[in-house]
């Protein structure tokens, strides 16, 4: 996944800053600041506005807090100094209002009041510092510098802070696509070994594909979460390979197993459980491996596991594995219609097969299991085993 850096070494020019404006640090350069300054008492705005514009601040002044506040309004600012006490009202309230709209903007309160509690009061409220009337215009200065270099710490940890979540989410996401051509790459290597296990076994030449989807069709239908399905798809798949280690001789046996034979051959649920089950992406769908020839009713194996004992992906593949045996050929017989397949799983509901999947089963239409078989066995071939995110078919549901 390659990433555009074109430009990133290309060095720049830096500017360099009139006479006058305002710094944040060496090196870096801050826009001129806008400050508001509040005070009902002419004399006391004009040295304000005096003082602080010789140091490069751009100043708007305000006789009283309502003023203030029709001001902020339409402008923004990077500091306001207020006094406390004014003819319309006093400071607090202004400090307040700022406060509630606009917590990063720094308050510093004047006050000529030298009463240290109003001080430490207007200091819980939010304001950022305070000044004593009369001041040095040298103590106005570093106060309201110091003020902006605090607003400037907050937006940059905010910026930083953005920039970190930008980041984050930028390589979660390049992560998830990681994992899910990690996860292809393990589809298409199951895809392989069921090609393998058809070769092995060319009598049931595409029943992995064909059951996958049938299972697939009847979990969405169900309700199974795509995640549970993609678990479910997987175990459906591989659920004969333990196949691979019965003896040819047993497997390809084309008449009847005796009764030691049926025993080998009912070990390729343990042999493919214990195949699949150390593969940290496979565990899961090893369980249904295990259980994919257990009973409703407990009559099944390796375990007897009945009703809700037996994973819901085993129930499920049950139906879709009894539904490709029946419309399938064999050496033995021609295949049967679905119809037939439909009335041979509703006779075994309760005893072979969950009622409650039986149920759904019933209720999906026979063009949806026509149009499986046809993408999978038929010159239509778009069909893949893991492909769960939209139906195969227009019928499906």
């Amino acid at each position: 996944m390659a990433l555009n850096l074109a430009g990133l070494g290309a060095p720049k020019a830096v500017p360099v800053p009139r006479a006058g404006a305002a710094v944040l640090a060496p090196g870096r350069l801050r826009r001129t600041a806008r400050i508001l300054a509040v005070d009902d008492e002419p004399h006391v705005r004009a040295m304000i506005g005096a003082t602080l514009e010789r140091q490069g601040f751009d100043v708007q002044l305000a006789a009283s807090g309502r003023e203030a506040l029709e001001i902020l309004e339409l402008n923004s600012f990077d500091l306001v100094l207020t006094d406390i006490v004014m003819q319309d009202g006093n400071g607090i309230a202004l400090l307040d209002r700022i406060h509630g709209q606009q917590p990063q903007l720094p308050v510093v309160m004047v006050t000529a009041i030298h009463d240290i509690s109003v001080a430490i009061d207007s200091m819980r409220r939010g304001a950022y510092d305070y000044l004593l009337k009369p001041f040095e215009r040298e103590h106005l200065v570093s106060t309201v510098k110091r003020a902006l270099d605090h607003r400037q710490a907050l937006q940059d940890s905010h910026n930083y802070q953005q920039n970190l979540e930008q980041v984050v989410a930028a390589r979660t996401e390049m992560l998830r696509q990681a994992m899910e051509n990690l996860e292809h790459s393990y589809d298409v290597t199951l895809e392989a070994l069921g090609d393998a296990l058809d070769l092995k076994d060319s009598e049931t030449e595409g029943h992995s594909k064909r059951v996958t989807a049938y299972t697939i069709a009847l979990a969405r239908a169900m309700g199974i979460t795509p995640t549970q399905i993609k678990i479910i798809a997987r175990g459906a798949f591989l659920h004969d390979i333990g196949k691979m280690a019965i003896p040819d001789d047993i497997l390809r046996k084309p008449g009847k197993l005796t009764l030691e034979e049926q025993q080998v051959m009912r070990e390729h649920c343990s042999r493919g459980y214990h195949m699949l089950r150390k593969i940290p992406f496979l565990s899961e769908a090893a369980e249904i491996v295990f259980s994919h020839q257990e009973h409703f009713d407990g009559s099944g194996y390796p375990s007897g596991l009945s009703g809700a004992e037996i994973p819901v992906g085993s129930r499920i593949f049950a139906i879709a594995d009894t539904l490709d045996a029946i419309t399938s050929d064999r050496p033995y017989r021609k295949a049967r219609s679905f119809d037939a397949a439909r009335e041979e799983i509703l006779t075994h509901s309760g005893t072979q097969f969950d009622p409650n999947v039986v149920e759904v089963f019933l209720k999906i239409p026979n063009e949806l299991w026509h149009e499986l078989r046809s993408e999978i066995t038929g010159q239509n071939k778009r069909f893949s085993s893991f492909d769960i995110e939209q139906p195969p078919g227009p019928n499906a549901s």
